[in-house]
């Protein structure tokens, strides 16, 4: 435990504290580290182990699998691009992106892959940063022809075969209609890997780089990237996915020879970040000043406002809602917010004990990454296993519950 604050109680520290580490000796949770901060003043808990039967000691720099919560902070490039007028909101992507040009829309979203119209409109900058380009993720259409062809062209994470190069991949993107008319559905996941190959496409420059210079440098955040080198490989815990029914460990990636040991194809937006607490509260502090670290400025305050402020109507939105209210058996309670903007939820009513207005966003890993306005607060949660049965997501919701407990005003 590493604290130096009174922006927290003790008693609720020791509740904190305790709560984490009641989830660690249940031997669902090998390990975690998690940080909480107001201001200048943060509190550490890194608890358990490495690997789930044991291994070195969670320590404050282990390096995590960001997963999904890599949204809330690929995105600040195409913010930077538009703070810069090299992007505008209502731009057609095709000019950047001629793949997405031309769009065929499906007539229904479990018809055959043929059967389509045309797009009443072409894709915007707006529609990419905001879900509502027409296509993704639906976890209530699996099964259909259009998200099996997803999954066979690669176009997702998190599958056996690693995803293409941003050409290729985007060339097996156009091969497929939309779900949706573009500006009119929210889908997950798919937009956000598109974001990062807009980027590199408007810069000239790999998706990472432009991250480094831009926003990754200037905040310190120097263990944060879309691989592990091999000298700090030792700092990465395997993932595990745990058997659904059984709950045994199940290794989905090791460190070294996994996923994030060497450069991948794809540097992906969506969910392909590793990361570590401080390098990931340094950039949301950075969100909760307006944009500024320090005396530098990193986005303009107007750009902030637009990411972590509700982006959707009630009509766009209609479908995250149901993700996350009617699939709780994949989604375990999570993303219950109200809100998105751009790569991340926004809180727009009182649902469990955060405030409304806390923004960030949740990963299949066993991530959690969010900060409140309200109260000035971030608070970040990381651990090694992966969401296949609902152990992390309820460390999750627990680590929120007693975090705001532990506010002392």
């Amino acid at each position: 435990m590493e604290t130096g604050n009174r922006s927290f109680s003790e008693t609720g520290l020791r509740r904190l504290h305790d709560v984490l580490a009641r989830h660690v000796e249940s031997g669902k949770i090998p390990g975690l580290v998690a940080l909480v901060g107001r201001g200048e003043e943060t509190h550490v808990e890194a608890i358990g182990t490495m690997r789930h039967d044991g291994g070195p000691p969670m320590r404050r720099d282990t390096i995590f699998r960001m997963a999904s919560t890599s949204k809330p902070v690929a995105v600040a490039a195409a913010m930077v691009l538009l703070d810069e007028c090299r992007l505008r909101l209502d731009d057609l992507v095709e000019q950047w992106l001629p793949e997405l040009a031309d769009r065929r829309v499906l007539k229904r979203i479990d018809g055959p892959l043929d059967d389509t119209v045309p797009a009443r409109r072409p894709i915007t900058v707006r529609d990419l940063l905001t879900a509502t380009f027409g296509l993704g993720m639906d976890m209530a259409s699996l099964g259909t022809p259009i998200m099996n062809a997803i999954f066979e062209q690669g176009l997702t994470p998190n599958l056996p075969e690693p995803t293409p190069e941003p050409d290729e991949w985007m060339r097996r993107l156009g091969t497929l209609p939309l779900m949706h008319q573009p500006g009119e559905h929210w889908h997950y996941q798919i937009s956000d890997d598109l974001i990062g190959v807009l980027v590199a496409r408007v810069t000239g420059q790999s998706f990472e780089t432009f991250l480094r210079e831009r926003i990754f440098d200037p905040l310190g955040m120097t263990d944060t990237g879309f691989h592990v080198p091999a000298d700090e490989i030792h700092r990465l815990p395997p993932l595990y996915a745990p058997h659904p029914q059984t709950g045994e460990f199940l290794v989905w990636d090791e460190a070294e020879g996994g996923r994030h040991s060497k450069p991948p194809a794809f540097q992906g937006g969506g969910g392909g970040l590793t990361s570590t607490v401080d390098d990931y509260h340094a950039y949301f502090r950075m969100l909760l000043n307006h944009g500024m670290h320090g005396t530098e400025r990193i986005l303009s305050r107007p750009a902030v406002e637009l990411m972590t402020t509700n982006r959707l109507t009630p009509e766009q939105n209609a479908a995250r809602n149901a993700m996350a209210t009617n699939n709780v058996h994949v989604s375990h309670g999570q993303g219950q917010h109200g809100g998105w903007g751009f790569g991340m939820a926004v809180r727009t009513y009182r649902g469990d004990y955060a405030s409304i207005g806390q923004f960030g966003w949740d990963g299949g890993s066993g991530t959690s990454t969010y900060a409140d306005p309200d109260k000035q607060l971030t608070g970040l949660l990381l651990t090694q296993v992966g969401m296949s049965t609902p152990d992390s997501a309820r460390l999750i919701h627990d680590f929120w519950t007693t975090l705001y407990q532990a506010l002392d005003d």
